[in-house]
Formats: structure tokens, sequence, C-alpha cells
């Protein structure tokens, strides 16, 4: 049996009445149809009879991947054979009575199944269609597949991404995943206005390889217009300074000086006014361009401090600044605790844990955890219920 969280904001929803069917595994699908059952559709997720594979990714609490669980709450399981002509039937028939269908399969796997846009479009014009994949629907790598790792590579973000001499380093946060996942959340909602306008469903194209590039776009204008690649920086910024990370005596702590008032405010503070007319560090791109002589110059002052006292002098200067937190310490920073982003969650087997919930507001209050993440095939029952009859 299911269980229902009562919602702790308004139950009424952006989406509230849209109801979506997810074909998906792993990230960027699971994560694009959570945004949508956070805004309040009904996520009906179709998964093999062995399940999403993400569910056996550890931590495993009793059994339960937490890695699972932050991607798929608020919405409902149905375990499905889909090369079982029945149960292909009820995904069909499902499908079918849905707004909108998001799958995130290889191009050409849907189509074989039966599942496919031009099939289901011919019967529900009025369909939305998302299918993320790595390349794209066409094109000379449309067949090829791919994941968070090989995406950060093949578009170019591990060019800049570690230390100007360092090995190639993939971002921490497979940020490929994540950015697909939203713009086909985006594109979705775009799509649903549309159709709620009276216009006709759509196939949305959601290609891993362009949204990691195109959320390069200071990258890509930076080749554009120069003709150069951009490189690997650290922390640093191509076309800022002071802008990253420095040492302390003890750790290291990060100041933002994005402009020229910023810039004096830190040079003030630190009893370095005369740098405010060396040639070297006039305007941004000049300290930009001479980075390794301004970090030495103010190392050189911070290193007799701890980043504490960094940390609380900027501060009161109104420099942007920040520590260099592991995600405990970020998790604990009382801004969190005022927006209630962390949120208990239930899991199936009982066991209580957390979850970093939506962290948007809409009008003052966070969309609802309306349910837990399902256990796999929660309700299938319901959904043959459902579809499984003539």
């Amino acid at each position: 049996m299911s269980m229902t969280i009562s919602p702790s904001a308004s139950s009424t929803a952006p989406l509230d009445g849209v109801k979506v069917a997810e074909f998906c595994s792993t990230a960027a699908g699971p994560f694009c149809a959570m945004l949508l059952a956070d805004m309040g559709a009904e996520v009906i997720k179709v998964e093999p009879p062995e399940g999403d594979g993400l569910r056996q990714w550890p931590p495993l609490t009793s059994g339960y991947s937490e890695n699972f669980a932050s991607l798929n709450r608020n919405k409902k399981s149905v375990a499905l054979d889909l090369k079982d002509p029945a149960s292909a039937t009820i995904a069909r028939r499902l499908a079918l009575d849905c707004d909108v269908v998001v799958e995130n399969n290889r191009p050409g796997v849907m189509e074989r199944l039966g599942l496919g846009y031009q099939t289901l479009s011919a019967e529900c014009p009025r369909l939305v269609y998302c299918s993320i994949s790595a390349y794209g629907q066409s094109g000379p790598r449309a067949t090829e597949g791919g994941f968070d790792l090989t995406i950060q590579a093949a578009a170019g973000v591990m060019s800049v991404t570690g230390e100007e001499d360092g090995a190639p380093v993939k971002c921490g946060v497979p940020l490929s995943d994540f950015a697909s996942g939203l713009y086909g959340a985006y594109a979705i909602a775009a799509a649903i206005a549309a159709v709620r306008a009276g216009g006709s469903g759509s196939h949305i194209d959601v290609p891993m390889f362009g949204c990691t590039m195109a959320i390069a776009a200071l990258q890509t204008s930076e080749l554009f217009g120069t003709g150069r690649n951009p490189r690997r920086l650290g922390s640093a910024h191509p076309r800022n300074a002071p802008y990253q990370a420095y040492r302390a005596s003890d750790a290291y702590f990060a100041i933002a000086a994005g402009n020229h008032q910023l810039w004096l405010k830190v040079l003030s503070v630190l009893g370095l006014e005369e740098l405010a007319v060396d040639a070297r560090f006039l305007a941004p791109t000049d300290r930009a361009a001479h980075q390794r002589d301004l970090k030495e110059i103010l190392e050189a002052v911070f290193r007799h401090q701890p980043a504490a006292h960094w940390l609380e002098t900027f501060r009161q200067a109104g420099v942007p600044h920040a520590p260099i937190n592991d995600y405990a310490s970020a998790l604990a920073d009382p801004q969190v605790e005022h927006m209630g982003w962390v949120q208990p969650l239930t899991l199936p087997n009982g066991v209580q844990t957390r979850t970093f919930a939506a962290p948007l507001r809409m009008n003052g209050e966070a969309p609802a955890i309306r349910s837990w993440p399902p256990q796999l095939g929660e309700h299938t029952a319901e959904i043959r219920e459902r579809y499984g009859h003539d």
C-alpha cells in the first residue's frame, strides 16, 4: 500500500492534473520527471521487472538506495516487461492516457516497443513527448550511448576543469545529467502551456551533448570572440580577479571581487591601497592577466590569519566570500534550515532518512513532498487495474 505524506505547502500546484508516463533510468530522465512531480504532476514510472538500475546504487539503507530516493520522490512505480505483449499493451494505454511521456533510451528503442512519438501522437495529437539521449534523435552520433563522464569529456567541460597544469578532471557533480534534466523539464512546461492554449503536442529532443555545451555559453563565446580555446584555471576566473580560492594560515576560502568597487574594498581590508594604481591591476582584465602575481601578493597577507578571520573580515566589508564547504558543512548552513531545503523522508521500508527538497518557492511556498519514492512495482496492481481492461 502506498503512503501519502501530507503536503507542507498549498495543495494547488502548477501541474496539478497533468499525467506523466516516465520510461527512464538512472539520472537525467528521472530527474526531469521528478521536477514535474514536484510541481504537482502525477508521474507513473514504468520500470523493467528488475527495476531502474539506480535502485542498486549505494548507499543502501536497509536495502533501499538513497541515490534512487533522491531522484524519484512523488512518483508511482509500475514494473512491466515491455517485451510481453500484454504488458506492452498496458504501457501503451498508459502513455496514451497521459499528457506527457518522458524517456531516456537510445533513439529507436521506444519505436521498436511501439511506444515512439510517431505512433503515439497519431492517436494523441496533444501528447508532449520528451526524449533525452546522449547526442540527439538524429545526426551522425544519434545511435551512440553516453554517460555523464563521456558527455563532459566530449562537450569540453573537462578541458576547463581542474588546475592549470593538471590532468583532465570532470566536474564532481554530474552536471551533464542534471542540466539535461532541467532543460527537459523546462521544455515540457513550455509545451504544456502551448497545449493548454489550444496548440498541438510536440516531440522534444534533449541531447545531453548539446545541453552541456549550451550551459558553457561563456566558454563558447570566448572561443568565438578570440579564436582561442578556454583553458583550465583551477578556481580562478578568466576575466576577473581576485575571484578564486585563496590559502589562509589553516585552510582555503573564496572571495569574489566581481567589480571595481569590491576590488577597492579588498585593498582597503588588506592595507594594500597602493595596488589600486599598479599598472598590472588597474582593470578586471588586467588583474585576470596577472592573476599569479596578484595571488602571491594577497596570500602573503592571508597566511597570517586563519580562514575564519578573513571570512568575517570580508563579511563586514561586504565582499562576497565563502568557506570551501564539504557537503556536511554546506547542509549545515543556517540558510538551508531557514529555507527548509532538507526534509525528512520515509522510505518504503519504513526507514526514516532525509532528502534535499525542491529549492524553489512559489508565492513563498515550497513544492510539497507528497509521497515517498516508490518500491519497485509498488503501483503495478493499480496501473494494471486502470489500463489492463478494454
